[in-house]
């Protein structure tokens, strides 16, 4: 079995080298008729994707870059459904977590501190759009408008929602009224975006913008509603429900841009008096109640903290904005979504087929051993680094993660409670299998964050929002997300833990990207991140393809080759479907 081992790891070597150098040839050969990024010339033309130079007047090529000012309705209402839509995300931690009376208390403490947040944000957007004096009418009017509903309910008698009845019911009534009071605000503002002079581009950055502040919002309603022991499916329509005046509302707001212009500050100023009486009557006294006093505080104070810092972020981006930024953030953000593909698919193959821990190790340690082979592979047949610098980055990588997961793995062993469970320094007991799976994804998430960058460099460069890099970026990221959802079902069996690392693996790149885009860093040095990366994934899935192999050498080594097969044919893909698109350049193919 040792022979026919070799045999296969070295009919898997022959097999990739020889896909590559063959991509590599049909590059070459092909080189003068591939579609390159635009570029600017020493004059006023632009070289787009297929080598053909237009000449642009200024007004014209301000409008080339800003992108068509001329949105339809449909694309309004499909980007601001999609905005509404990522409120729901919010509620995902309650399909895994249950929630306890500390934990509620400072779940209550958070959701105060992001609606106080969204209350200031409400204040200063109505400032920008009119009088002040507008905006402090609204509020006025908001707080009066809410402490006249809790008292009609109140007179009402006894009221009923979800599986809630009387004052608790009374009490998630308002809170997601006042939360869907405040989305009118948002959708009209959003509208608005997509008239003014930048159209398309700046309408996509105010969505972006958004749907990311959508997120912690459908946390703070979720977190509400399971406090109170709302199901996590509810939760997330009532998210959902809450963001839906965003696209009705963002459509009419578009064709009457000016008459909305002009109702935004008292509306604005409504929906924050709203949540300022309502976080103060109810919302904290509630969190008082189960949790601390320090402790809700606390929550509610980093809460606050969080969602001003995002509002700075995309603050700062609305006033240095370019078309580029736009179609960086897009695509930046779709590269997370591989990975989530690849772990719900890996998931659902695991559980219909039902399969065992040691061929899942098998699959998770042949992905990783392609990920971590093909760049290095790709930059040495391509002469882009020396066979000696490459192998010292790759050895130092290898070198740093082996040293950091042996030393993490003894450190869990002295804290040992029994044979089999470790003891955490977060009081959680994992087995040491557990422990080893945790550590291997996170070599994987410091190879996902040095693509990330990559993606960051070229995702800028994209002409027509990055159409073209949909689909390459979400292919490169697919067998990323079926590597940690292998590793850790294999480990823990919960498909719940499983889907969790793979959307924590598909959060890392994004972040990666998006911090490489405000940076504004450059292709410099990436070859070297990229290549220390890659060295980190062979010592950890090394020492757990081994453990694998003496539990069921046959059923591991058949994993280890579907999951060598499986990653090299994603990876081909993704490389074919990048020479024949408009922009071959999509990162993780960016580093030329």
């Amino acid at each position: 079995m040792g022979l026919r081992f070799k045999q296969v790891l070295l009919l898997v070597l022959y097999v990739s080298l020889l896909n590559i150098n063959v991509n590599a040839e049909h590059e070459k050969e092909t080189s003068q008729r591939l579609r390159t990024a635009p570029r600017w010339n020493e004059g006023s033309g632009v070289i787009d994707g297929s080598g053909t130079e237009h000449i642009f007047s200024n007004n014209e090529m301000g409008d080339w870059k800003g992108g068509n000012n001329r949105v339809s309705v449909s694309t309004v209402a499909f980007f601001t459904m999609a905005m509404a839509a990522a409120t729901g995300l919010g509620a995902v931690p309650f399909f895994f977590v249950e929630l306890d009376s500390q934990l509620a208390g400072i779940c209550n403490g958070m959701a105060a501190g992001v609606m106080l947040a969204a209350s200031f944000d409400l204040i200063q957007e109505g400032q920008g759009h009119g009088s002040g004096s507008w905006v402090v009418l609204g509020i006025l009017a908001g707080g009066i408008f809410i402490w006249l509903c809790k008292k009609i309910l109140e007179q009402y008698g006894e009221v009923s929602m979800l599986d809630l009845k009387g004052a608790e019911a009374a009490k998630v009534i308002l809170v997601v009224g006042i939360m869907t009071l405040h989305s009118f605000g948002e959708g009209s503002g959003v509208g608005v975006s997509f008239a003014g002079s930048k159209g398309l581009s700046q309408g996509i950055l105010v969505t972006l913008a958004i749907a990311v502040h959508n997120i912690p919002e459908g946390l703070a309603v979720s977190m509400v509603l399971a406090s109170r022991g709302v199901s996590p499916q509810n939760a997330m329509l009532w998210s959902v429900i809450t963001s839906l005046p965003q696209p009705i509302v963002a459509v009419p707001s578009f064709i009457c841009a000016d008459a909305f212009n002009k109702f935004l500050p008292f509306a604005t100023g409504f929906a924050a008096g709203c949540m300022i009486w309502m976080v103060i009557a109810e919302v904290l006294p509630d969190g008082f109640k189960e949790a601390s006093p320090s402790h809700v505080a606390s929550a509610a104070t980093l809460s606050v903290a969080f969602m001003e810092a995002l509002g700075a972020i995309f603050e700062h981006l609305s006033h240095n904005y370019n078309a580029e930024d736009a179609s960086g953030f897009f695509i930046s953000l779709l590269f997370g979504l591989g990975p989530l593909l690849g772990g719900i698919a890996l998931v659902a193959f695991a559980l219909t087929f039902r399969l065992q821990h040691a061929l899942l190790t098998g699959v998770a340690s042949g992905i990783a051993f392609v990920l971590g082979a093909w760049r290095p592979l790709q930059l040495l047949l391509s002469s882009k680094m020396g066979i000696f610098p490459l192998l010292f980055l790759f050895g130092t990588g290898s070198a740093f993660v082996h040293l950091s997961t042996s030393i993490t793995m003894k450190l869990g062993i002295r804290k040992k409670t029994s044979a089999n469970a470790l003891s955490a320094v977060t009081g959680f007991s994992v087995s040491a299998l557990t422990l080893q799976s945790i550590l291997a994804c996170g070599a994987v998430a410091l190879h996902a964050l040095s693509e990330g960058l990559a993606l960051g460099v070229a995702a800028p460069k994209a002409y027509g929002l990055g159409r073209h890099m949909v689909l390459p970026v979400s292919l490169h990221g697919f067998p990323r997300g079926a590597a940690v959802a292998s590793c850790i079902y294999g480990a823990t069996d919960s498909w719940h833990a499983s889907l969790l690392s793979a959307a924590f693996i598909g959060f890392m790149g994004p972040s990666s990207a998006i911090g490489a885009i405000l940076a504004g860093i450059d292709y410099s040095g990436l070859n070297h991140v990229m290549v220390f990366a890659c060295g980190g994934l062979f010592p950890c899935f090394a020492s757990i393809v081994r453990r694998a192999v003496k539990l069921d050498k046959r059923k591991s080594i058949f994993g280890l080759t579907v999951g060598v097969v499986f990653a090299s044919v994603c990876l081909t893909c993704t490389k074919l479907v990048c020479l024949h698109t408009p922009y071959c350049n999509s990162a993780p193919e960016a580093v030329r």
